[in-house]
């Protein structure tokens, strides 16, 4: 089940309900390549670091802005610094790199429970970025469109088909 987005000037949320308990998305959401492995831009190839557990951990995400192509910034590396952290009910982060002043926007997935698995809302804010990047006209970076589909690899890998796990002929990552 899905839900209609909410969207500011600098906010997007895009909900999804996920047929797997709180506990195994936040798993999820806490590891380095769980970040990898839902990612729907293509941007983030590769990540170092432990799964984060509170406020102000930090893993580094290899990136290649090349798959959006909207700027040559090539392969780069991100450090994703946790801002918030509720165990199997909130997990945000910022993003910090190369580019000065730092961007300042946030990502952050709300977990709820429910009958049958747990709604995950994912948002995007940019609310608090530098000036410079609000004049620049550049944000949103992501569109609801790929918050929504990084929902959907989400909800695949946490809980696959019944009757098709993943790499299944027959299932997703099947021929």
């Amino acid at each position: 089940m899905t839900t209609r987005p909410t969207q500011s000037n600098e906010r997007i949320e895009v909900a999804r309900t996920v047929a797997a308990e709180p506990a195994t998305v936040f798993r999820l959401l806490c590891d380095p390549q769980g970040h990898v492995a839902i990612d729907s831009s293509g941007m983030l190839q590769s990540a170092t670091g432990a799964p984060v557990g509170a406020v102000g951990d930090t893993f580094v995400v290899h990136m290649d802005r090349e798959a959006l192509n909207d700027y040559p910034m090539g392969e780069y590396d991100v450090t994703v610094e946790i801002t918030a952290f509720e165990q199997d009910r909130e997990v945000a982060w910022t993003v910090t790199g190369r580019i000065r002043p730092q961007i300042g926007h946030v990502y952050g997935y709300v977990l709820e429970p429910v009958e049958g698995g747990t709604s995950v809302t994912s948002y995007y804010d940019w609310s608090t970025i530098a000036p410079e990047w609000l004049d620049a006209g550049i944000f949103p970076v992501l569109s609801e469109g790929a918050l929504r589909a990084t929902l959907g690899i989400l909800a695949r890998t946490v809980a696959p088909p019944a009757g098709h796990p993943v790499g299944d002929p027959g299932g997703p990552g099947g021929p």
